[in-house]
């Protein structure tokens, strides 16, 4: 959002088993600081009370198109108006069917037709009731139409079946809403890759040589990325970070398996940067059987494996490249070596030393390194932030 400027929500709640879940979705939103205004159903206020709702949205909650009005507006045109975005949550198969067929016979229904703002169906239903073609077809001619969808997640659902129609957790939600809604869409047209997470080079069956790479930043340099608009494609190796929704996530393991996934559209790329830690060195054979310990000194020859970043130097035309200097000592310095030896754009050099912004930290502090031979020292700060200057500098270059 931007400072100062609170967006409007309006969230739709349709009768599902599920409602109950939209009531942590409200309260999530708001200590985000978004103004919320409720309209629910009638089969709704059957499984929750309004009053909940006015609660937790600290709004009068709209369920009658035909009650008397608060203030002269009519309730569907104003809400319309207001709402910079809407979101149906928990969306029943009757609400998607109604909307993809231009029935408008309740408040809902007449607002969604009548608001200009982006709406999102997050689903939740049966999961027979979900795959029916009817409903599927639904789906798919809103999508068509410019409504976007959370797509249900797969367990037990309520009725006791197994399957896809789960409500999507509530902190997944909450992230795509904040997604459609963030302040800056400057990425939109553009196709952005950034690499992530470690690499990994096998010595024998069960070990392997690696690096210390959490993989945040790469990630908070993707969800920007994504934010923005963008068509975004993460390459990473293994980490324990959930792969963020609205990304073409690719999983690799090796430098090679890497450099391929980066190579596959490289010439349709727009900006690629380059936040993994790939190894360096690889051993320089494998073992197809566990290398067993003994009492004498163990040596593991290494030798240099492919320098990524190098190689897309060499090759890039059009695209921005920004790399990643993590470095122990002489930061500027080796920096700067990077930056003209692999013909970047940018580099982003960082200090590993410090224990509140290494590898795993949540906060970084860099230096962005320019090829013209400017640079922008920022003060420590979240990755995601980070991120957003990274982006703030390369568009309004």
């Amino acid at each position: 959002m931007m400072k100062g400027e609170k967006k409007n929500i309006v969230i739709g709640v349709t009768g599902g088993i599920a409602v109950y879940k939209s009531l942590d979705v409200i309260s999530k939103l708001k200590k985000k600081d978004f103004q919320i205004k409720v309209i629910m159903t009638k089969a709704a206020a059957e499984f929750v009370t309004p009053l909940s709702f006015q609660t937790l949205s600290q709004n009068i909650v709209n369920i009658d198109m035909f009650c008397e009005p608060e203030a002269w507006d009519i309730q569907h045109i104003s809400l319309a108006k207001e709402a910079d975005l809407m979101a149906i949550i928990p969306a029943t198969a009757n609400i998607i069917g109604k909307v993809s067929n231009g029935i408008a016979d309740d408040l809902l229904t007449t607002t969604i037709m009548a608001t200009k703002a982006p709406v999102v169906f997050a689903p939740a239903m049966n999961t027979n009731m979900y795959n029916n073609p009817i409903v599927q077809d639904n789906i798919n001619r809103l999508r068509k139409l410019g409504y976007e969808f959370i797509e249900p997640s797969t367990g037990k659902l309520a009725c006791g079946d197994v399957g896809t129609g789960k409500l999507e957790n509530t902190d997944s939600i909450v992230q795509v809403i904040e997604s459609m809604l963030y302040d800056i869409k400057d990425l939109k047209g553009k196709k952005v890759v950034v690499t992530a997470g470690p690499t990994r080079e096998d010595l024998d069956p069960v070990r392997y040589i690696t690096n210390k790479s959490s993989g945040k930043m790469g990630y908070a340099v993707a969800e920007e990325a994504r934010d923005r608009g963008a068509e975004v494609t993460l390459i990473s190796g293994p980490t324990n970070i959930k792969v963020p929704f609205g990304v073409n996530f690719i999983g690799v393991s090796t430098n090679e398996e890497m450099l391929d996934a980066v190579l596959k559209d490289f010439d349709k790329q727009d900006i690629i940067i380059k936040a993994a830690a790939v190894c360096d060195y690889k051993p320089k054979s494998y073992s197809d059987k566990k290398i067993k310990k003994n009492e004498n000194e163990f040596l593991l020859p290494l030798i240099k494996d492919i320098d990524i970043l190098k190689r897309l130097g060499q090759l890039k035309d059009k695209q921005i490249l920004v790399g990643f200097a993590a470095e122990s000592n002489d930061l500027i310095e080796n920096a700067e070596k990077k930056l003209k030896a692999k013909n970047l754009d940018y580099i982003v050099a960082n200090d590993i030393t410090g224990s509140d912004i290494g590898f795993s930290s949540d906060d970084n502090k860099v230096t962005i390194l320019f090829n013209n031979g400017d640079k922008v020292s920022l003060d420590k700060m979240n990755k995601r932030q980070v991120a957003r200057r990274i982006f703030d500098i390369i568009m309004s270059r």
